[in-house]
């Protein structure tokens, strides 16, 4: 896989070009922002800023949110412009998260590993019942009500049904082991989401059961790649099936002070 030509095509389609369920995609002299329609969170993820303009888009994307009293993540990838971007926002208040590794797997080299039958209880999930099983999970593990999550999918679920597809490994019976992934219309790259087991039933092949039955869809509706945002737990597990580096990126988060909704 050519990493910098993936990297290109990554940046056009998924930061640049892409229209987010739920989102109102607008595009701005500084950035290209994703609005969130019911209010909860928003985000940007591309920029066209330079050393002179940073300070003063950063100030506009502020003033804009703060306004439309709604929180938002600005995603900063590690070869944007300028390149103390991320510096520039936690400068102003902005909280970063942990760095994440922008990873691709090219599909048509899918290693063997992720072809074979594993033998274990993997459901794609198209009932209320199996949403609130992949939640169990995600809370059991992120020690966290992610009881927002559900209802996030669902309503994502009910609008674009062939735009998301969830799934729940059991171990004897048990939602032991969830996560999604995300088709865009018309896209190159479908990713991977919130791959999460739980403790318990870790080292039993679930993560792989999990990411080959993901990994098989994709292939069967045709995307060239599928990515994923790995955190240090996740990259060496799915580097060790052929997924490459392409970028980093860093997370950072602006709270309003009167967001919309809220007491």
């Amino acid at each position: 896989m050519d990493a910098a030509r993936v990297l290109a095509l990554y940046d056009s389609e998924e930061r640049m070009g892409r229209e987010w369920p739920g989102m109102r995609r607008e595009v701005t002299p500084h950035v290209i922002r994703q609005l969130d329609l019911p209010g909860r969170e928003s985000f940007i993820n591309c920029s066209f800023m330079s050393d002179a303009t940073a300070d003063e888009g950063i100030a506009a994307q502020i003033d804009f949110f703060e306004r439309a009293g709604q929180h938002f993540e600005w995603k900063v990838y590690e070869h944007d412009e300028p390149r103390d971007l991320r510096e520039r926002l936690v400068a102003r208040g902005f909280e970063a998260g942990e760095e994440e590794a922008v990873m691709a797997l090219e599909l048509a080299e899918t290693p063997a590993a992720l072809l074979r039958p594993t033998g274990h209880d993997v459901r794609r999930v198209e009932s209320a019942e199996g949403i609130r099983d992949l939640v169990s999970v995600q809370d059991a593990v992120w020690e966290q009500n992610r009881a927002w999550l559900g209802r996030q999918l669902a309503e994502e679920f009910e609008r674009t049904p062939d735009e998301l597809s969830m799934y729940v490994a059991y171990f004897e019976g048990v939602a032991a082991a969830s996560g999604w992934v995300r088709f865009p219309a018309g896209g190159s790259f479908a990713s991977l989401w919130g791959g999460s087991t739980l403790p318990a039933s870790r080292r039993r092949g679930l993560y792989t059961a999990l990411l080959a039955a993901r990994v098989e869809e994709a292939r069967r509706r045709g995307y060239p790649y599928l990515t994923i945002d790995a955190g240090p737990m996740s990259r060496p597990l799915v580097e060790r099936f052929g997924f490459r580096l392409l970028t980093h990126t860093t997370p950072c988060r602006w709270r309003v002070r009167n967001p919309r909704g809220e007491e």
